[in-house]
């Protein structure tokens, strides 16, 4: 890292480990991870990696070479893979001893070396990989969480170099301050979780990577919308935390709703379908004392989400803590919100959510046909769905399927 002084290395450290503990989900926060660890040592390229049973399942790649090459505001695809936790790969080699590994040039590794690496990746991307760095993301108790992987060292000009002693100390430094950023993610992921299970208890639909899938792509669909209408990274960024979380969140009032609905394997009558529109209003009454801007926005979200853009939805116009109408047509059932008169987070929880549903199968249907899924998905476009968001659905299609390859249903 050429022309930086040792003290202003830190400083960005420092800098980096208070944003950090300030994102509150666990998969923002490994994608920040890994851009600021990137950062620190002016690396081209990485990935960051989590563990899962015995493997270091992929979680975030990034490459700014490869990214340039995109349209503005399109996001890099990579592939969704799992290597095991031994000495074959680097990043495995890395998990299992716990060691930093420093490699100067990947198609020059030592032939006694445990470690080899896989060109394929390379071959594929049309990417040339050098020099990598690679180190364990370990909690102070020797726990292993993952593990990050930066590549190609770039020097004030530009080339790509091999990563130096100081690049070791720093990156070291920084994965030690972000496991503690990590460690907080992922309490508060457990936490979350733990009120999904309570409604997949209920609720059979309601599983930890249906409500994952919803909130990933939520945040994709939020993000391009963003960037399309001149928002700050850092407003993007924080909105992109809340709402993340938000959005996991959105049926959570269903642990208010009778087993006898919830779990029919029939048809709602005209009153249980009442009943059970009900949980919009449950769930926004779960956040009735805002504490932060999370609140308000699982407030919004969880009331909002089944409101239509042409005004058909529910519940409308009510108050969450009475459930009386706010606003009344004639006949005093409550107006429904329209347009933009639905909360964003809303009108984008219920894109995400109901391509979900449509999508995956259940105990009362099968999963549609792709194509299906797609046309019913613009048919609705202008009626249930705000049709500028669908338009940025398709537009984003590729990182809407990547998501559903990462967190795939688990086999019953």
């Amino acid at each position: 890292m050429a022309g930086k002084s040792k003290r202003t290395d830190l400083e960005a450290i420092i800098r980096i480990d208070s944003e950090l503990n300030q994102i509150q989900d666990l998969d923002l926060l490994l994608e920040r991870i890994l851009l600021e660890a990137r950062r620190v040592v002016n690396a081209d390229a990485g990935s960051i990696y989590v563990k899962e049973g015995d493997r270091l399942v992929i979680k975030y790649a990034q490459n700014d070479t490869k990214q340039k090459e995109l349209p503005p505001g399109q996001k890099l695809i990579y592939s969704v893979f799992s290597v095991p936790i031994s000495e074959g790969t680097l990043s495995g080699y890395c998990a299992l001893t716990g060691k930093l590994v420093n490699v100067p040039d990947v198609y020059d590794i030592p032939t006694d070396a445990p470690y080899s690496f896989n060109t394929s990746f390379d071959r594929i991307s049309g990417y040339k990989t050098t020099s990598t760095l690679t180190i364990p993301l370990k909690t102070p108790d020797g726990r292993l969480l993952g593990v990050i992987q930066v590549i190609n060292a770039r020097d004030s000009n530009g080339i790509t170099s091999m990563f130096v002693r100081n690049d070791e100390l720093l990156i070291s430094h920084f994965a030690a301050n972000a496991t503690v950023a990590l460690q907080r993610a992922y309490i508060t992921r457990a936490m979350i979780l733990r009120m999904i299970k309570m409604s997949e208890l209920r609720d059979p639909k309601e599983t930890g990577a249906h409500v994952n899938r919803v909130a990933g792509y939520a945040v994709e669909i939020y993000n391009k919308w963003a960037y399309a209408h001149g928002l700050s990274e850092t407003e993007r960024e924080k909105t992109r935390d809340t709402l993340k979380i938000a959005a996991m969140l959105h049926d959570v009032g269903k642990v208010a709703i009778s087993d006898i609905i919830l779990k029919k394997p029939a048809k709602f009558t005209p009153e249980e379908y009442e009943i059970m529109k009900a949980h919009t209003i449950y769930g926004a009454r779960l956040f009735d004392d805002p504490q932060s801007p999370l609140d308000s926005i699982a407030a919004d979200v969880a009331l909002t989400h089944h409101e239509n853009w042409d005004g058909t939805g529910y519940p409308g116009w009510v108050d969450p803590m009475t459930g009386t109408p706010v606003k009344a047509a004639a006949d005093g059932k409550p107006l429904g919100r329209k347009t933009e008169e639905i909360p964003l987070g809303g009108r984008i929880v219920a894109l995400a959510d109901v391509f979900d549903a449509l999508s995956s199968k259940r105990v009362y249907k099968k999963a549609w046909e792709e194509q299906d899924v797609f046309d019913e998905i613009r048919a609705l476009s202008g009626k249930k769905f705000d049709p500028e968001l669908v338009d940025i659905f398709f537009e984003i299609l590729p990182s809407i399927k990547q998501i559903r390859e990462l967190y795939p249903e688990q086999a019953e």
